[in-house]
């Protein structure tokens, strides 16, 4: 029996469960919207963006995509974004990190209105989720893993989670929402980050660890406790002579030497990243829905 979490067969049920809510949405006469917005020509910003672009088509979701030269200034970036927060097609925002050094960032997330924040960047949906109220966005990847941890039968009341990294995209919210009063929480959480000492020692009594620290095969299998369940978040471009570019990804995980030592573990490419695009397109519908009459998101 496999110990792999098939991050893409559980990404494709989501695919088809949002399928079957955007028929019912266009019955009504609405077609979801998800505008992207890229600022500059950063080669893995094009190839993210392209592959979210993808997705929206097969499932039946409106996209366009804003490609601002590298010079845009931050006054016209907030002029494009006052203009997609005001179009009723638009349901969703998503201005594609990261920006040039001379835009900055918190302004531009916090500039995209509440309603339409499918990434769940605005700091109105990060206190949401903070608070433990679920009318707000939760941000994809974090929200992915967590779908994953349910869709694949783990336990997380009570377990003792390690998340290693205090990201604001992966790690804050991972913890934030396993650590929540609710079901498919409740669990215990230590959050490790470049300053904890003996990050092996928290490790090593972890049911759960959740890798996204952005260092390349970090968790090793003498930081494994014997069938833990090990998610991979991690995304970091290595050097390999025998690939055509000269590199290839990695995850933080050194997969070949704790897959035999995990209960579960996710593979890298192939596990977390298809669920954080099946989970931005939820949040695209559901932003739909609620503009056409759905729950309320405050502003």
């Amino acid at each position: 029996m496999t110990n792999l979490i098939d991050g893409r067969a559980i990404a494709e049920q989501l695919h088809a469960e949002t399928a079957r809510r955007i028929m019912e949405l266009k019955v009504r006469g609405v077609q979801p919207g998800l505008a992207f917005v890229r600022v500059g020509e950063d080669p893995a910003s094009r190839v993210y963006v392209g592959m979210k672009e993808k997705t929206c088509e097969r499932l039946g979701i409106k996209s366009t995509t804003a490609v601002l030269p590298q010079a845009t200034t931050q006054a016209e970036l907030l002029a494009l974004i006052a203009k997609l927060n005001a179009d009723p097609g638009v349901h969703g925002i998503l201005v594609q990190a990261p920006l040039p050094a001379h835009i900055d960032q918190p302004t531009i997330f916090s500039a995209v209105s509440p309603a339409k924040d499918v990434d769940g960047f605005h700091p109105v949906n990060v206190g949401k989720l903070m608070l433990g109220d679920t009318t707000g966005f939760v941000p994809c990847t974090p929200a992915g893993v967590h779908e994953l941890l349910i869709r694949s039968g783990v336990k997380m009341a009570g377990a003792e989670v390690v998340v290693l990294g205090r990201g604001n995209i992966v790690g804050k919210p991972m913890a934030a929402i396993l650590c929540q009063k609710a079901k498919h929480a409740d669990a215990t959480i230590t959050l490790v980050h470049s300053r904890t000492r003996d990050v092996a020692a928290h490790c090593r009594r972890a049911d759960i660890i959740i890798a996204a620290m952005g260092v390349a095969h970090f968790l090793k299998a003498d930081m494994v406790r014997p069938g833990a369940v090990v998610m991979d978040v991690g995304v970091n471009r290595i050097a390999d002579s025998a690939a055509k570019s000269g590199s290839r990804l990695v995850g933080d995980v050194d997969f070949a030497g704790v897959q035999p030592i995990a209960g579960l573990i996710t593979p890298n490419p192939g596990g977390v990243g298809p669920m954080t695009i099946a989970m931005l397109m939820q949040n695209t519908v559901r932003a739909a829905e609620v503009a056409t009459g759905g729950r309320v998101i405050s502003a």
